[in-house]
C-alpha cells in the first residue's frame, strides 16, 4: 500500500511509514531516537506514531522489541 492510499495517516505517520518501508531492506531494527533524528521528529512523537502503524492494514509489520535507551521496533516489509 502507498502513502497515497492511507488517507487516514497524519503526515508523520506516512513519514515514518515511507522511512521504514525505505530502510527495511537493509535493516530490521529500528531505535525510536534514530528514526526520530533522521525525520525530525522526537523519540516519544516517533513512538506514538508507531503505535497507529502497528493498529493499522499496512505492507509493513512492526513489532516492539526492546526498551535500552529508546524504544527497539522490529520491522519486516511484506
Amino acid at each position: 500500500m502507498s502513502s497515497a492510499m492511507a488517507p487516514d495517516l497524519s503526515s508523520k505517520q506516512r513519514r515514518i511509514l515511507e522511512y521504514l518501508r525505505s530502510h527495511a531492506a537493509t535493516k530490521t531494527y529500528f531505535k525510536s531516537r534514530l528514526i526520530g533524528d533522521e525525520l525530525g521528529l522526537t523519540a516519544k512523537e516517533v513512538g506514538s506514531n508507531i503505535t497507529a502503524l502497528q493498529e493499522g492494514d499496512y505492507d509493513v509489520e512492526i513489532e516492539k522489541w526492546g526498551y535500552s535507551s529508546s524504544t527497539t521496533w522490529k520491522v519486516d516489509v511484506r
